[in-house]
């Protein structure tokens, strides 16, 4: 009976290969919405409506929290109703505009998720600013490079990052003219901002500059840019994202029809642990729709280690995470098991091992097995808040024995989803209680039309009875363009679709399951992109190797690499170390490994390479990567799937002896 189910429906048929275009597999979409898109309610035209809304229904609930710190140490959450926020988010609005901040001006905001945060970006909802997330992982020049790029002329900034905010002068200084700090601001620090013209103020006296002034909040349009969000590209600088207000809109209304479809939506009630970064639009996108519910946002308090603890004190009832945290909860607990005692091991194992039974016949998760989930799972629930009933996992694939293992002792439901910055976050994810759709990232949302492109280049047929191809999406959740970069948006937006770069298979149901990267960039488990070729050239300048080829896995947190080091030297090295034996030998030498891993090392830091992007497992080949075994071209590209098939055993071998 299961394998009857489709979640997707034609709309429109394949086309064939035609002109030097690839062929193109039929178009698709969410079996709900065969009849077309839910339309968005007439009240809403922008983001701020709809937190408007929340505040005439819900104002005395609670909407934001943070934990009191008392004596260094992280207490209870104290919260802020939807009244207080709007209130402030106006004080703070007033007070933006007494800067000579108008519409269509650029906001930028750097940071941790906090309240102010959050206060920070509904004022640039209501006084239709642009919010411009700023963040560091993008490489040591991105805060700067956003900053000139977006031309912003206004920055809320984390008290921690002041002093990184201003390094960014005397570049910045033609468009950054005021800076608002979440906390105060050091005698130091205002004298570096007079230095440059540019006006500094803590949290409480920028409060004061609006006080008394009124200003008429504008008329905001569906069409009107609600933020830019900065992304890595594969090479060059980051590129600005535009993404609408009806982009917004248009994936919380589909996220709001899937769950509805399955008994499942989100309420007031829901609680919601903000700690994924605001900058990103998984968590940007999560927040708006948890907003326009009249629902409650805790915050973490900065530390990852914490993250359970904050996790135990807020309850929260559902968790948005990247595979990383995902990971570290699933050897948490399998620890735990694991040294409990041969008894309990025992018990448990058989307890997983029924319930995981009667979950692949079809039962739902609460169904499965409800007295072994009241004695045996409880714990596992209790350790997670004990009201958790969705995680939402999604920037990187997760492993599938993780998927299961937690889809079993959580008791919640355990959804994978699939989305990109210009799809405004989510494009696919996964249906409840469907065990077959472990390792996939599940149907559409119904809010897009999806086809598959043929990549022949890479042998991936989208009219073969497995269609495989380049998943391609269309859909009014799509972005607006690259800021200033037209001809950057024509390369992937073409006829109304926007080519993802990601290789998709559809499943026999309708779920789709990513396999592949159509360009030479990937993601980490933590979520964060490699740009490989760039990273290559970078490492070849150290003068002990000859060439090198990284791999990184989205499973895997860390770069490992297969190295031709420069055999002259390393042959030097060898005499002057006392290591014995012929090339060979010496590339097996764990001293020589770890020489070359060292000089690679220093190559990343002399070259300000982030925590992510430095290689931490090294195999040595001396052979140079030849055509004989097809690893390179007649041009020398590097044939990646090539690498991969020859190199699978020192792989597999470095990733097991490098945790």
């Amino acid at each position: 009976m299961a394998e009857s189910k489709k979640f997707i429906v034609e709309i429109e048929k394949a086309k064939e290969a035609k002109d030097g275009k690839p062929s193109i597999g039929p178009v698709y979409r969410n079996a709900i919405v065969k009849d077309g898109f839910r339309p968005l309610p007439r009240s809403l035209e922008s983001c701020w409506d709809s937190f408007c809304q929340s505040v005439e229904k819900y104002p005395n609930n609670q909407m934001l929290g943070e934990r009191e710190m008392v004596d260094g140490k992280a207490g209870q959450y104290v919260w802020l109703t939807y009244k207080e926020v709007y209130d402030l988010v106006l004080a703070v609005g007033a007070s933006v505009r007494s800067c000579g901040v108008t519409q269509g001006d650029k906001c930028g905001i750097y940071g941790a998720n906090c309240m102010r945060w959050v206060v920070s970006m509904q004022a640039c909802n209501a006084y239709g600013l642009y919010c411009v997330p700023l963040y560091d992982t993008l490489g040591a020049g991105a805060v700067e490079y956003i900053i000139c790029h977006a031309e912003i002329s206004i920055a809320f900034v984390e008290e921690t990052k002041i002093s990184e905010l201003l390094k960014t002068f005397p570049s910045s200084e033609k468009y950054l003219k005021t800076t608002v700090s979440f906390g105060e601001v050091t005698q130091e620090q205002r004298q570096v901002a007079a230095n440059f013209g540019t006006n500094i103020y803590s949290w409480s006296e920028f409060l004061l500059l609006g006080k008394s002034k009124k200003y008429d909040i504008p008329v905001k349009k569906k069409t009107d840019i609600c933020t830019i969000m900065y992304t890595s590209g594969t090479t060059g600088d980051p590129k600005g994202v535009m993404i609408s207000n009806e982009s917004i809109l248009s994936v919380i209304s589909g996220v709001n029809h899937h769950l509805e479809s399955i008994n499942e939506e989100f309420s007031e009630a829901d609680v919601f642990l903000s700690y994924l970064p605001l900058a990103h639009i998984f968590d940007r996108v999560i927040e708006e729709l948890f907003i326009s519910k009249g629902a409650s946002i805790g915050f973490w308090h900065k530390d990852i280690k914490k993250l359970l603890d904050d996790i135990k004190e807020l309850k929260p009832t559902v968790l948005c995470a990247v595979p990383r945290v995902l990971d570290k909860i699933y050897t948490g607990l399998t620890e735990k098991i694991s040294s409990a005692g041969v008894v309990r091991q025992t018990l448990f194992n058989a307890a997983y091992a029924y319930k995981l039974h009667n979950m692949s016949k079809g039962y739902k998760h609460a169904e499965a097995a409800p007295k072994i989930d009241k004695l045996v799972f409880k714990k596992v629930r209790e350790g997670l808040g004990g009201k958790l009933r969705l995680i939402l996992s999604g920037a990187a694939p997760l492993s599938p024995n993780v998927e299961t293992y937690l889809r079993v002792v959580t008791c919640a439901h355990v959804l994978q989803g699939y989305g990109l910055t210009e799809t405004c976050a989510g494009s696919f994810v996964a249906r409840p209680d469907e065990l077959s759709m472990v390792a996939t990232v599940g149907p559409p949302l119904p809010v897009v039309d999806i086809c598959l492109e043929s990549i022949p280049d890479m042998e991936y047929n989208a009219l073969s009875s497995t269609s495989r191809g380049e998943i391609c999406i269309r859909g009014k959740c799509l972005f607006s363009g690259y800021y200033k970069r037209e001809d950057l948006t024509k390369e992937v937006m073409i006829d109304g679709w926007f080519h993802t770069g990601d290789v998709g298979e559809w499943q026999p149901d309708g779920s789709m399951k990513i396999i592949d990267r159509k360009k030479n960039i990937f993601k980490l488990s933590q979520g964060e992109y490699v740009s490989v070729e760039n990273l290559e050239g970078i490492y070849s300048l150290a003068s002990t190797i000859d060439s090198i080829w990284i791999y990184g896995s989205s499973y895997e947190s860390f770069l490992v690499a297969v190295v031709n080091p420069n055999l002259d030297s390393l042959e030097r090295w060898a005499e002057e170390n006392k290591v014995d034996g012929d090339v060979s030998a010496i590339c097996r030498d764990t001293r020589a490994i770890d020489y070359i891993l060292g000089e690679l090392t220093k190559t990343g830091k002399e070259n300000k390479l982030k925590g992510f992007e430095f290689i931490k497992g090294v195999y040595l080949e001396p052979v140079p990567f030849d055509m004989e075994r097809d690893l390179i071209t007649p041009t020398y590209k590097k044939k990646r799937n090539k690498f991969l098939k020859y190199y699978q055993k020192p792989i597999e071998d470095m990733y097991k002896n490098t945790k």
